[in-house]
């Protein structure tokens, strides 16, 4: 018999995983508002030109798209990162025309990549992102890092070390790319067949080399700070500033430039320092990129984000050991003694299930021994034993599993006695038949 498996690349996420997403997601969300940030959902697909324009020379571009051919004869892409789509719905909605800028957008979205699988990176990744439209300010950079680092402190991550750099303006990256062909151009032959490529797209991919990292061309190469202009040096010293002002440190890392070819100005990476995490350390990382906006048919406006993998992001906390979530159990576990109270056991299981509880009951008329079983695997901290002899009466017996306490109660007063045993904080709006809470 043929046996199914999940894709290369691809994961089944269950169980207790389950609930680390939902607590990271929650948070993600309650932050994201504190920060005045709006979702935003775009199309898993999108038209290929929304990703792939004009002479990109990036990897993702260029070898990691998942890209097809539609009935329709279209060329569609499954979105390898979430910026692209988000100014794509911005300019063709307009969202620009709203009178107040910045405009402040998060997402979570699965992207999809075809490369290498590896530890936290996968084929198809969910990425929690992040953008900022409008003018250019170096305090919307400081607040765009500084958000991602409320976030991954808040979830408990210390080992970080954030880097920074700046590809400066216009200006001054036409300089530096006459100074990188210049540097390259007797050696260009000697470096992986990518680098070929990118020496005639964009030089600047050359420094994000993984084959040639150790090539003596790219360790000589010149630095970009060299060709900056005095505009493009001011406004990266001020973003450091006000980065350090507010009790972000930062450590400038002259030779990042990201992996994406629409950045401009301020690039970013926070990466995890710990021992364990290898080379797949960085866990949120982003930049400005003026022109964005611009290329997809919109104004003059610029806009700065960053992508932060939420499976990337699980292994940082892995490694540093911090237990997002603990495994849940239920309050109510109903145990039938005999075939006539199954039918009780589940009209009072939806009652209880109306008022909140975590409830459930055995549909399968098992025995009592194993019935309770399945109460303990489940977590019930409440056993509610339904006898013939108590439903004569309309009675049940509850059970609090933790200290062995059993007490009779009629129906009316299930609830009370729940609430009392389980529920310090619960909000009771319901009626208990006359009683009050102790």
């Amino acid at each position: 018999m043929k046996q199914y498996q999940v894709p290369r690349g691809t994961q089944d996420i269950f169980g207790l995983d389950v609930l680390k997403w939902h607590k990271i997601e929650g948070l993600i969300k309650e932050i994201t508002q504190v920060y005045g940030y709006v979702e935003v959902r775009t199309p898993e697909f999108e038209h290929t030109e929304v990703f792939a324009r004009e002479n990109d020379a990036s990897d993702v571009v260029n070898k990691e798209m998942y890209t097809f051919m539609d009935r329709g004869e279209r060329s569609l892409t499954l979105k390898p990162e979430g910026t692209a789509g988000v100014i794509r719905a911005l300019v063709e909605n307009k969202w620009f025309n709203q009178a107040d800028l910045p405009l402040k957008y998060y997402y979570l979205s699965p992207c999809f990549r075809y490369e290498r699988p590896q530890k936290g990176r996968m084929r198809i990744h969910h990425q929690f992102g992040v953008e900022v439209i409008g003018e250019k300010s170096a305090y919307m950079d400081a607040e765009v890092i500084g958000l991602g680092m409320t976030i991954v402190r808040t979830l408990g991550l210390e080992d970080l070390k954030v880097l920074i750099n700046t590809l400066g303006d216009q200006e001054s990256r036409e300089i530096y790319t006459h100074h990188l062909k210049e540097h390259f151009k007797d050696t260009v032959m000697d470096l992986c067949p990518d680098c070929q490529r990118r020496y005639e797209q964009n030089p600047l991919r050359i420094l994000d080399c993984k084959v040639d990292a150790e090539h003596v061309a790219l360790k000589t190469a010149p630095r970009l700070q060299d060709s900056l202009n005095q505009a493009s040096k001011d406004y990266f010293d001020l973003v450091v500033k006000i980065l350090k002002d507010s009790g972000v440190e930062v450590e400038v890392s002259d030779r990042l430039v990201r992996g994406l070819d629409y950045y401009t100005h301020t690039v970013f990476e926070v990466v995890s320092v710990h021992q364990s995490m290898g080379s797949q350390s960085t866990v949120f990382g982003g930049g400005r990129y003026d022109n964005l906006v611009r290329d997809l048919g919109g104004p003059e406006l610029s806009g700065i984000g960053f992508g932060m993998g939420i499976e990337r992001l699980l292994v940082a906390l892995e490694a540093e050991n911090v237990q997002l979530v603990e495994a849940e159990g239920i309050d109510v576990f109903s145990i039938s003694l005999d075939e006539k109270a199954l039918d009780y056991a589940y009209h009072l299981t939806q009652y209880l299930r109306l008022n909140g509880y975590k409830a459930d009951y055995d549909v399968y008329k098992k025995s009592f021994k194993s019935q309770f079983k399945t109460l303990e695997r489940k977590g019930a901290k409440v056993a509610i034993l339904l006898g013939e002899e108590e439903m004569k009466k309309n009675q049940v017996v509850l059970k609090l599993q933790s200290t062995q306490e059993q007490v009779t109660v009629s129906e009316a007063e299930i609830l009370h006695q729940l609430d009392h045993w389980l529920n310090e904080d619960h909000v009771c709006d319901h009626d208990h038949g006359g009683h009050t809470h102790e």
